[in-house]
Formats: structure tokens, C-alpha cells, sequence
């Protein structure tokens, strides 16, 4: 509905009036790669006292202050360096900061803990917005009292419409979601006294010890903290003779390059000799007798001329076999090497330089390179053959052909400075419109909700622009050179001519003196176009080397180890986690984000994490699946260090349900079981389970139904039960569940917890979630605040404390939903 009112869903009837300026937050939030201020301005002037009041109500100057550089840090491509919840208030806060006539928010309160939640709700949308028209979709009931009407949605139409109490006392629709909703929060007064006298071996974690292992940073806080996203690397001054001799050798050890220069110079030595040959046998004028008769002139040119043509023929099948098979071996290096790039290579660089590598400069290396090497090689060897002619020939004409040698190498040097840096900055340039482009396709519902599009067409231009600066001018820089060229070699040809005409006769046969002049011109060219393949080469050579330097990326830790070969086919038979003085960070510039954390998470049980969105809780789990390595401790399962284990044994044993659901192109059974190694009764089990089967049996397809990239024809809750099917079908020992209901309602929340404590009844589950009802039937529940344990018991028994933190947050989820 809301893609309707914003036209962005074609309209088949009807009619829709917007009267004033909109502003939209999405459901996945849609952050630009740049800075949080720049974010949340959108485009408008600075207005400080909006600004500061912005922050204020979405709960972000504590979040910026923990930032390294607040407001100016710099988020990676996608956010990546955000949590959930962050992204969402930065999205919230640009809303707000427009200052529009109409907000729409889709589902804006999943992605945030309980208490900011409802911080955000009477800060934002009550007082903030309290004189504007907001329209807010969500399946938190607790939510709704608060609204002028609401509109009950079902199968595409308003089953319902109203104020709070009228509807919930006509319909049912709207009652079974408040029902599902008071049997959830049902579940926080049948927590058992019993459990407070439960023994429980992990106590409160104390704060001493983590107190002790906080990170540097904060012991010294004159260590300079950088930003996530670094300036594309760009080498500087002369191309080094290693990047070409790793292009030469790089197919077969260059054993064709050799072949390749024979074939040129058995074509050049018969090209030479079938000139000679022309020049000696055919007669100078009708009274002069020719050396040889009319038929074996032609017999010996032609098969002079056949051989050419065989070796330049050979000439040209060596080059592309040598030319294709060295760019499927670099492609393939790169390819190899970005894809077994550790996580914070793809943190901290935007996907358009890597794509500009896969496409411009593969391109380059394609097509331009093997042509532009092998002809800068002919052009030498046939330069060669020429000089050696006209030595024999006419070597007085070298007296012309020297100095212009010097001066075209003078100012072939002169340009290439200029040039190789100019071709440098074209591939640097044009990463970001990519990127930009990619960006704006992505974010485009947003971009027209808020009538950005002139902004974000400037920007494109400017980008365009910055990109064309240096692409002109190496244009220019070249048609310079060519010009100053050609000058030389037009004024030496006719000095040359000059020469031959004025020296005495019977200095020069009159045939050989022809040859001459015909080879003079050649050389006057060729001496020119030698520095021009030059200069073209070394431009074009820059691409080979921006792809060596992806071939090189460090990459992550090995898929397998020999560890893995004593490692049991039943590991982890137990499940137990043990996580010993944990401390993370993304980068080696960057603060931490777990600062010191011990604890245990017994085998077989169920854990629920909680805390404030970027205490640290999905980090946690990354490390678990070493997406990041641990920089100080280590992570034990069944009493095995996870980073002495290969990845691949590692990540196959474990599941999760992701914060961000992922689903690929292809087909609903592709997703569920990509390597099909399940039958169809066992999926359609799976789907049953997560609640998914009957809206995929509604479907023609069934479950050859279609899925477009990233899974844009599914709701976001959609593809979170998609990848919940995925683990029942896995049945992993342990299972990592990162917000994975976040995106539906409290009844589906409830079906699917219930199919969970049955399908990993004796798996170890790790439960992150902003719904406490999702963890309060966990055995264990661990409290993050700022990357510390601070709390780490049973639910009872920290509930018993009324002055716990997990007190306090219950107590605000209740106090909500009341």
C-alpha cells in the first residue's frame, strides 16, 4: 500500500491524491556509502538546532559518540559498518530532518531494542511529528492505541478501519493479532519461581575482569581512530618492469613469446627479401635487359609473399592463444582472490572498484594489451629490418634520421609522465560512478519518495564529470604527441628526398635508390608510430596492473586444515561455546566492538542475547562464524579453538538465520536446498514449518516459483521464513538466530518460536532478538552493553533483581505493550 500511495507499483484503477511533500523510511534500511551526516541532511542546508533535536529523538548522539569520528564517519557501501537498529534511526533522523507534509515508515521499530523503540515512537513520531500526517505500518499491536485510525490489512484489502477501541470490539481480524500479542507477553508471569533456586554455574559475569581487558583505545585515547572506507589504492610514477614480465610469462611460462618474435621475423626477413627481390629483378627501363625472365620474377615473389603470409598467420594464432589464455589466467587469479577476501576487504571497499576492475580494466586486458604488446614488438622488429635495409641501401639518409630519432624520444619521455598518471586517475575515477549508479538503482523508492532525483542526476553528472576531466585530457595529452610526430617525420622525409636528389649519380643504383625511398618512408613512420605504441602500451599496461593488485589481496584463513582430518564427522556432538577474554574490532584502525568477553553457553541449550542495538550482539556471532577473527581470546566449541579449524568444517557445521534474510535468483527450491540434497516430501516439511508452506501452494509454480535478485518479489519477512526453512532442513547442532522475526507479526513470531524449541530441541540455540518475549523461555540469557557481559544468568534469576538491567528492559517492553 504504501509503494502505491509513493507510485511506485503500476495502478490498474483508482486514484491516489498526495497533497504536500512526502518523506519514506523502508523497511530494510537504504544507507549511501559517505558520511552519517551526509545521511541524515539528505541533500539539505545545515540547520544545527534541527540537527541537534534530530539526534536527540532517534537516540543517536550516544551511538555517534562511541563512533570514531561521530557524525563524520564514514559508513561502508551499504552501512556495512553499522548495526540494524543504527541504520534504521539514521534513516528515521533523515526523515525527520525534511521536514515534510507526510511520513510514511514500513515496519520502522523491528530493527531496535524495546527501549528505543518506544523512545523513537513518542520522540518521533508523537512529539516531533505530532502536527504532521504520519502513516506507519507494523505488526507491533503495541504500537497502535496511540493512532487517530487503524487500517487492519488482509490478502490486499482493509478487513478493517477505525480508532484503537472501536475495531478492537467489531472485528476478528484485529483482535487474533492483540490475542497472539497477550499471549506472548503471557509467557513473562509463567516464568517458574523455581528456576531462582536453580543452580547456575554462570553467575553474573564480573565486571572486574572485563573491566581489565578493555582495549587499548580507551587506555590511550591519543591513538588516532580511521574510518572504515580508505581511498582506492593507486600506484604512483613509472609502471615497473615486473608488471610486464608477469604478463609475458603468465601463459604457459612465455614459452609462445619466443615463438611469437620468430614468426614476426621470418615474416619481416620475407617481406624485405620480396622487396629486394623487386627492386634487383625487375628492370629499370625498356632498353635494359632483366637479370631474370618474367615468370620466376613472379614465381619467386609469390612465393615469397605465400610465406609471409603463413607466418603472419602463425603469428596471429600464437598471439591470441597467448593473449586469451594470460587474461583467463589473471581474470581467474582475481576472481579466485576477491572471493577468498576476508569479510573486511568487502567492509572497506565499494563494490564499484571491483567491478571497474571486472569490467574496464578485463576489458583492457582482453582486447587492447595482447594487441598493443605484439604490434609495439612488430613495430620494433620491422624498424629493425628497415634500418638494416637501408644500411646496405642508402645509409647517407641516416644522417637525417638520427637527430629525429632523439627528439621523438625526447618527447616521448616528456609525455608519458603526464599520461601514465592521467590513464591512473581514469580507473580511479570511474569506480564511483558505478558505485553511485548501483547505489541510486537500489535506493530509487527512497530517492523519489523524498524528490531527490535532481540531486541525485547532479551528482551523477559531477561524477561524470570528474571522470571525463582525466579521460579528456590523456585524449588531448595523446593527440599532442601525435601531432609533434608527425611534424618530424613529414620534415625528415623531406629532407630525406632532398638528399637522394642532390647527391651525385652512380652514388646509389637508381632501383636500390627507389627501394630507398620507399623504405625512408616507412621508417619516418614507424620510428614515430614506435613511440607512439610506447606511450599507448604503458597507458594501457596500467590495467594488468590494477588487476595484479587484486590478485594479491590477503586472504582469509584456509577452508581446511590438517586439523580437520582428526576433527570428528559428529563435531560439535555437545554444542558447548566457550568464548574466553573475546575482544573484536573490524579493522586494525578501528576501536573494538567486544572488549573483553567470557563466558558459556552450555551445550544443548537455548541462550538469548539482549541488549542495545550496537552493544555488540551480531559482532558476537560473526566472530562465531570467524566472518571476523578474534584479535585477542578465542572461541571454543566442544573444547576445540575454532581458529585452529579450516572455515569450510567450521561454517558447515553451524546454521544462522541472518539479520539481513538473503535469498538468490533463481527458484524457491534453489534457495532452500542449493546443493539438492533433499527430497521434495522433506522441503515441503520445511516450509510447513516455517509457516511458509501454504502461501508457496497458493503459488502455480509452487516450488519452482521464481525469486528475483536478492529476493525483491518477497517480503522481508518473507525471506526471513525462507531462511528459516533452510536451517530445519540443515539441522545443524547449533543454531544462530539474528533477529530471524524480527519482520513478522507476533503470531507467526509464536508459531515459529514453538517449531524452533521443536525441531532444535536438543541443539544449542543462540538467540538474538528486540522482542523479549523470544528469550524469556530461554535457559540462559546474556545482556551486552558497549561489547561487555554484563549480565549472564537464568531469566528467573535475573528478573528476581528488580534492579538488573534485564529487569529494567522487560519492564520497559511491558510498560509498552500495556
Amino acid at each position: 500500500m504504501l509503494s502505491c500511495i509513493l507510485g511506485e507499483m503500476p495502478k490498474l484503477s483508482g486514484e491516489v491524491k498526495l497533497c504536500g511533500s512526502t518523506a519514506y523510511v523502508s523497511q530494510s534500511p537504504w544507507i549511501q556509502s559517505g558520511k552519517i551526516q551526509d545521511n541524515i541532511l539528505f541533500g539539505k542546508e545545515m540547520d544545527k538546532d534541527r540537527y541537534e533535536r534530530v539526534l536527540d529523538a532517534c537516540s543517536l548522539k550516544k551511538d555517534l559518540e562511541i563512533l570514531p569520528h561521530g557524525d563524520q564517519t564514514v559508513i561502508g557501501e551499504r552501512g556495512i559498518n553499522l548495526s540494524g537498529g543504527q541504520k534504521q534511526r539514521i534513516q528515521i533522523a533523515r526523515a525527520l530532518y525534511q521536514d515534510a507534509d507526510i511520513f510514511l515508515f514500513d515496519d520502522p521499530f523491528s530493527a531496535v531494542d524495546a527501549h528505543t523503540g518506544s523512545h523513537l515512537f513518542k520522540e518521533c513520531l508523537l512529539r516531533l511529528l505530532a502536527s504532521k500526517t504520519v502513516i506507519y505500518v507494523t505488526h507491533q499491536v503495541e504500537f497502535l492505541p496511540a493512532a487517530d485510525l487503524i487500517l487492519v490489512m488482509k490478502e490486499g484489502k482493509i478487513a478493517q478501519a477505525g480508532k484503537y477501541q472501536e475495531i478492537l470490539e467489531t472485528g476478528k481480524e484485529f483482535m487474533e493479532l492483540i490475542s497472539a500479542h497477550k499471549d506472548a507477553l503471557s509467557a513473562l508471569d509463567s516464568i517458574s519461581l523455581t528456576e531462582l533456586e536453580t543452580s547456575s554455574s554462570d553467575k553474573k559475569i564480573e565486571n572486574n575482569k572485563t573491566q581489565d581487558n578493555k582495549s587499548s583505545e580507551e587506555a590511550n585515547p591519543n591513538i588516532p581512530k580511521g574510518q572504515l572506507v580508505t581511498e582506492e589504492e593507486r600506484e604512483k610514477g613509472k609502471v615497473g618492469f615486473w608488471v610486464y614480465w608477469k604478463y609475458i610469462t603468465l601463459a604457459y611460462k612465455g614459452t609462445l613469446v619466443p615463438l611469437v618474435l620468430l614468426a614476426q621475423i621470418c615474416f619481416q626477413v620475407l617481406q624485405i627479401a620480396s622487396n629486394y627481390w623487386m627492386a634487383w629483378a625487375a628492370p629499370v627501363s625498356e632498353d635494359t635487359p632483366p637479370p631474370v625472365s618474367s615468370m620466376v620474377l613472379i614465381y619467386v615473389f609469390v612465393a615469397l609473399a605465400l610465406g609471409s603470409s603463413l607466418f603472419i598467420l602463425a603469428r596471429a594464432l600464437l598471439l591470441v592463444t597467448a593473449g586469451y589464455k594470460t587474461a583467463t589466467i589473471l581474470f581467474e587469479k582475481m576472481h579466485l582472490s576477491i572471493f577468498r577476501a576476508p569479510m573486511s576487504f568487502f567492509d572497506s571497499t565499494p563494490s564499484g572498484r571491483i567491478l571497474n576492475r571486472a569490467s574496464t580494466d578485463q576489458s583492457e586486458v582482453d582486447t587492447s594489451i595482447p594487441y598493443q604488446i605484439g604490434t609495439y614488438a612488430f613495430t620494433i622488429i620491422q624498424l629493425l629490418g628497415i634500418i638494416a635495409v637501408m644500411s646496405q641501401v642508402a645509409w647517407q639518409v641516416f644522417v637525417v634520421f638520427v637527430p629525429m630519432i632523439g627528439l621523438c624520444l625526447w618527447y616521448q619521455r616528456y609525455y608519458i609522465e603526464t599520461a601514465r598518471e592521467l590513464a591512473r586517475l581514469v580507473g580511479v575515477c570511474k569506480a564511483p560512478i558505478i558505485q553511485h549508479f548501483a547505489e541510486s538503482l537500489t535506493g530509487s523508492t527512497t530517492i523519489r519518495s523524498f524528490g531527490k532525483e535532481p540531486g541525485f542526476k547532479g551528482r551523477n553528472g559531477r561524477l561524470m564529470d570528474d571522470f571525463s576531466r582525466p579521460k579528456f585530457h590523456n585524449a588531448a595529452a595523446m593527440e599532442w604527441l601525435c601531432f609533434r610526430l608527425d611534424v618530424i617525420s613529414s620534415l625528415t622525409f623531406a629532407f630525406s628526398l632532398v638528399f637522394l636528389v642532390i647527391i651525385p649519380a652512380g652514388v646509389i643504383d637508381p632501383g636500390l635508390a627507389g627501394l630507398a625511398v620507399t623504405y625512408g618512408l616507412n621508417l619516418n613512420m614507424l620510428q614515430a608510430w614506435v613511440v607512439w605504441n610506447l606511450c599507448n602500451l604503458e597507458n594501457k599496461i596500467i590495467s594488468v596492473e590494477r588487476i595484479l593488485q587484486y590478485t594479491s589481496i590477503p586472504s582469509e584463513p584456509p577452508l581446511s586444515t590438517q586439523k580437520d582430518l582428526a576433527l570428528n564427522h559428529s563435531w560439535p556432538a555437545h554444542g558447548e561455546i566457550v568464548l574466553d577474554n573475546l575482544q573484536v574490532r573490524y579493522a586494525p584502525q578501528l576501536p573494538f566492538v567486544l572488549r573483553g568477553l567470557s563466558c558459556t553457553f552450555p551445550g544443548g541449550m537455548k541462550t538469548g542475547i539482549v541488549g542495545r542495538t550496537g552493544s555488540g550482539k551480531s559482532t558476537l556471532i560473526q566472530a562465531l562464524f570467524r566472518i571476523v577473527d578474534p584479535t585477542v581470546g578465542r572461541i571454543l566449541i566442544d573444547n576445540v579453538d575454532i581458529c585452529t579449524i579450516g572455515l569450510h568444517d567450521l561454517r558447515s557445521r553451524l546454521s544462522i538465520i541472518p539479520q539481513d534474510p538473503t535469498m538468490f535468483e533463481g527458484t524457491i527450491r534453489n534457495n532452500l536446498d542449493p546443493l539438492e540434497e533433499y527430497t521434495d516430501a522433506q522441503i515441503w516439511e520445511a516450509l510447513d514449518c516455517c509457516q511458509l508452506g501454504d502461501e508457496i501452494r497458493k503459488k502455480e509454480l509452487k516450488l519452482d516459483s521464481p525469486v528475483t535478485e536478492n529476493g525483491e518479489n518477497w517480503s522481508v519477512g518473507q525471506r526471513q521464513l525462507v531462511c528459516l526453512g533452510r536451517v530445519i532442513l540443515k539441522k545443524s547442532k547449533i543454531l544462530v538466530l539474528d533477529e530471524a522475526t524480527a519482520s513478522v507479526d507476533t503470531a507467526t513470531d509464536n508459531l515459529i518460536q514453538k517449531t524452533l524449541r521443536q525441531q532444535f530441541s536438543d541443539s544449542t540455540v543462540i538467540t538474538i532478538a528486540h522482542r523479549i518475549t523470544s528469550v524469556l523461555d530461554s535457559d540462559m540469557v546474556l545482556l551486552l552493553d558497549n561489547g561487555l557481559a554484563v549480565e549472564h544468568d537464568r531469566p528467573g534469576k535475573l528478573l528476581e533483581d528488580k534492579s538488573s538491567l534485564f529487569s529494567q528492559l522487560v519492564l520497559e517492553y511491558t510498560t509498552r505493550s500495556v
